[in-house]
């Protein structure tokens, strides 16, 4: 007998129930974000490499260690996405969108892919919800994102959730911190105090030092300099507006110096929603303002800002949800009865009721065992006693109950019932 093929590690299927929680947070994401005047887009999950080289810099994790790159039959450099913006950028551009609308808000759903150590909510194959609003420098569309987003979590039934907010400031002020951040710094490593990764990132990308996880080098930076002291009029302005319609709101948050991207086409607000109930990777959304990067990927200088979710963090915090329940399971006792029971069953699904026919083998006590497993509110069943007389037996799956009815009435019965059977 030959070996199976066994699915690639980092790489998960995903039967019922872990399937339903995405379909619900997809139709939720539709829903909350088509609300608020959003749009979805759908990209490839295969890029040229140079596009996230671009877009999230030569010098970070993923791009040096994390992306899955390949030449094709051409010799072309190809990469399968680390993370949707840049796709989103690369086909806003080509689609020439600045040109028909002043503000672009598009949504994004789908797999990315990172050659990372698999681990609890992040897998090589992970899943994120993307949302990007194009075309505006106001704080009011960053507050309307923190606010959509923050929606969009409540809605999937998500509670204990802590909203982390900061200033990157713009190009005028954030080189007068950088310099500071790098005089601090150097007195730290010239003493070998940092480790290796902030030694090297202290010369390439300051900023990201701040974000180290290491327990060493985050009580070494507790006394760093913080950006927002840093910050030109504009930019305060800017952040205080934003938080002044948070807190209008009542959206809660908490202003953290640590919260950065290193990248330069990042700026002015930056956010990060948290959870403390999946161990050390507790982010489950983040975002921020990129008023560069489309200019940077050779496209026009539009701003922008944005978010993404980790559909597999979400899905680790939503609350139990039952299944939905059929309505009917529909039984024929014979080959006559089966064609009968085969154009019963399609009325009924055309009028929006929930249910499936028996086609396994076995007898009618095997057939009476799959409805009782199916968890169908209603076994309908159809002998050759039903057959001659056009009726079907409805028994109550609940109460044992069973009455004989027309096959043409038992539409009309079925959702007479709270909900109709309705698949929920």
């Amino acid at each position: 007998m030959a070996a199976h093929v066994t699915r690639i590690k980092g790489f998960a299927d995903m039967f019922p129930p872990d399937s339903d929680a995405f379909t619900f947070m997809e139709a939720t994401a539709r829903r909350v974000f088509g609300r608020c005047g959003f749009v979805e887009l759908r990209t490839p999950v295969l890029e040229f490499t140079d596009l996230f080289r671009r877009s999230i810099g030569e010098e970070t994790d993923v791009v040096q260690k994390e992306m899955f790159t390949f030449p094709d039959r051409n010799d072309r450099l190809m990469t399968l996405r680390p993370e949707a913006t840049a796709g989103v950028m690369r086909a806003y551009i080509e689609d020439a969108r600045h040109t028909r609308e002043s503000v672009s808000r598009l949504f994004t759903t789908g797999p990315m892919f990172r050659y990372e150590r698999p681990q609890k909510g992040r897998m090589r194959q992970f899943h994120q919800i993307n949302c990007e609003c194009l075309g505006s420098h106001s704080p009011y569309a960053d507050a309307d994102m923190i606010v959509m987003l923050m929606r969009f979590l409540r809605e999937i039934g998500l509670t204990d959730l802590s909203l982390k907010i900061n200033s990157l400031g713009c190009a005028t002020c954030r080189p007068v911190f950088k310099k500071a951040l790098v005089d601090y710094l150097s007195g730290l490593a010239g003493q070998g105090q940092l480790c290796e990764d902030c030694t090297r990132r202290m010369q390439t990308n300051p900023l990201r030092v701040l974000d180290c996880k290491q327990e060493s080098c985050r009580s070494l930076t507790d006394k760093a300099p913080h950006l927002l002291d840093y910050t030109c009029p504009d930019c305060r302005q800017h952040f205080e507006t934003v938080l002044r319609l948070l807190d209008a709101e009542k959206v809660d948050y908490t202003v953290d110096h640590r919260l950065v991207r290193g990248l330069d086409y990042y700026c002015r607000t930056t956010f990060e929603v948290v959870s403390g109930n999946i161990g050390s990777q507790s982010a489950v959304a983040g975002g921020g303002r990129y008023d560069g990067l489309v200019k940077s990927l050779g496209g026009p200088d539009v701003p922008g800002v944005g978010f993404a979710c980790g559909m597999e963090r979400l899905a680790l915090l939503l609350p139990q949800r039952t299944a939905p329940r059929p309505c009917f399971y529909m039984v024929g006792m014979d080959d006559a009865a089966r064609e009968v029971c085969f154009g019963l069953t399609q009325r009924l699904r055309e009028a929006g009721l929930h249910g499936e026919m028996h086609i396994g083998e076995g007898g009618f006590k095997s057939s009476m065992r799959q409805a009782g497993k199916s968890g169908a509110r209603f076994c309908l069943i159809i002998g050759p006693d039903e057959l001659a007389a056009g009726t079907v037996v409805v028994k109550n799956m609940d109460s044992g109950e069973q009455q004989a009815m027309p096959q043409s009435s038992v539409v009309e019965h079925l959702a007479s019932f709270p909900g109709g059977g309705e698949h929920e």
